[in-house]
């Protein structure tokens, strides 16, 4: 069966991927920072390795490890909630570090025996953040967006090889840690500027508005790459949840 390599299986929608590639019956890298063993179902097709993404490093000895691959998704990420005014730019170098150039060296790493083997499919997780704008998102957006104009690039560049490349762009998922990561990192890194006050109220408040069943949840994003992976006539880009795809086809 085919191999995928995952980063960022500790939770959210590289957990569930790795989980529904399992259950299709493919050998299946789940990468994580911190590995933890008992996040997945035991399987001789089940292979967890520690990746950091931001250590060139770390990546070298993942992709060795892993040996032959034929899917990469580049899931790997950490959010960030405020106004450009008040994300300082080491938080800025982090979210480029991790969303951006991370995704960068993981493709890579991997290209060279795609390359030879002149087949191979790139995944790159994205947000449908991209598709409008939002109010305190600015520099996480331009992290992803950036991901989008090269995987656009990418598969000009790569389709005389024979592989594929592609973004996933989930919706907003209440189901994953996202908010949470995103919150505590803000609390460390001094909070919001004080003159975006009612900005951040009203930000807030239509994060917790509408109704779940209406935005993306982690299976979601597990089938769009599922449908990535397997179908070869599959877009370049694809929405993942109902928020997701009523944006992209707005």
């Amino acid at each position: 069966m085919p191999t995928i390599l995952i980063t960022g299986c500790s939770s959210g929608f590289g957990l569930e991927t790795a989980r529904h590639f399992l259950a299709e019956g493919w050998t299946v890298i789940a990468t994580m920072r911190t590995p933890r063993a008992d996040l997945l179902p035991a399987s001789d097709r089940l292979t967890i390795l520690p990746l950091d993404v931001t250590d060139p490093d770390s990546i070298a000895a993942a992709v060795e490890a892993a040996g032959e691959i034929d899917v990469l998704v580049n899931n790997a990420g950490i959010g960030w909630l405020n106004a450009v005014e008040g994300t300082p730019i080491d938080v800025v170098r982090d979210l480029f570090e991790t969303n951006t150039i991370g995704t960068i060296a993981m493709i890579q790493a991997v290209l060279p025996q795609f390359r030879a083997r002149r087949s191979g499919v790139i995944v790159n997780v994205t947000s449908s953040v991209t598709l409008k704008s939002y109010d305190l998102l600015s520099v996480y957006t331009a992290s992803k967006a950036a991901v989008n104009a090269l995987t656009e690039v990418m598969a000009l560049e790569l389709a005389a090889f024979g592989i594929r490349s592609h973004v996933v762009l989930p919706g907003q998922a209440p189901g994953t840690a996202f908010s949470a990561t995103a919150r505590d990192r803000l609390a460390q890194a001094g909070g919001f500027p004080d003159p975006y006050a009612d900005m951040i109220q009203g930000v807030f408040a239509r994060l917790a508005s509408g109704n779940d069943d209406e935005k993306t949840r982690s299976e979601d994003v597990a089938g769009a790459i599922w449908r990535v992976a397997t179908d070869p006539a599959t877009p370049m880009r694809v929405p993942a949840g109902a928020d997701a795809v009523a944006l992209f086809n707005s």
